[in-house]
């Protein structure tokens, strides 16, 4: 995976996504990151790249100039029309299932406006998906390029140490992950589930299922009639629905 960044502040994009996982990937050669200054493009003798909106208003309008070259630099640099994701709050929210479809791709731009906003006929030229990452307003598209670039290359061959890791964490079949536990057995009078110690593998599968049933359908029950559930654990959740109606009674 190729990932670059139209963006007005590389370092802060690099400094994050050079560390931890994303780091060490990059280091692999398990995925590459460039970010694109916008303003290097700009035609501007003062090295601007913004202006006065037409119509008036509060702020500053990005200049459509400046992004297109920025934009046509990655295109000439890849050799055709990659998929173009502008961070926005207009856009369709990001979620796992678009992660794993953005992570089929060889190669992905993220467009970082700033301001308020980018002039609307660069983006109609060159714009392939609008993507928010909650209905909240930031300063810039900086944190939610990277925030996608983590979840989708986490999806990636090879980038987490265990292959299993991706598949089955928070958002697998629509479920959230089960709860996590580690040594000591005892701590704070609160004591690791049995069925974690038994070594019985089914069991602990079972048990690891219902927890996530469970949590999804009090923390996101939103997500629970999407899950992708066998039939026993159908009849498990419509069990557990009865009993919490009872007990909210």
């Amino acid at each position: 995976m190729n990932y670059y960044i139209l963006t007005l502040f590389p370092d802060m994009v690099m400094e994050g996504l050079n560390t931890s996982i994303i780091g060490r990937a990059k280091e692999k050669g398990l995925l590459s990151i460039e970010a694109v200054n916008i303003r290097d493009f700009t035609e501007n003798k003062h090295n601007r790249v913004d202006d006065y909106p037409y119509g008036g208003g509060a702020g500053m309008v990005m200049q459509a100039q400046p992004v297109y070259d920025a934009y046509l630099h990655v295109e000439e640099k890849i050799g055709r029309k990659p998929k173009v994701i502008y961070m926005t709050p207009q856009g369709k929210t990001f979620h796992q299932s678009m992660a794993e479809e953005f992570a089929k791709e060889e190669d992905l731009v993220f467009l970082c406006g700033h301001y308020e906003g980018i002039d609307e006929r660069v983006l109609e030229e060159i714009v392939t998906d609008y993507v928010s990452i909650g209905d909240y307003v930031l300063t810039g598209g900086e944190l939610p390029a990277m925030v996608m670039i983590d979840a989708i290359s986490r999806l990636l061959k090879d980038v987490l140490h265990n292959d299993t890791s991706a598949e089955f964490e928070s958002f697998h079949d629509n479920l959230l992950e089960y709860p996590q536990y580690s040594r000591p057995k005892i701590w704070k009078d609160k004591r690791v589930p049995e069925v974690l110690l038994s070594g019985h593998h089914a069991n602990i599968e079972k048990w690891r299922r219902e927890q996530s049933i469970m949590r999804t359908v009090e923390w996101r029950p939103d997500l629970i009639g999407k899950a992708v559930l066998s039939e026993k654990e159908k009849v498990f959740l419509e069990k557990y629905l009865e009993e919490r109606k009872k007990d909210l009674h």
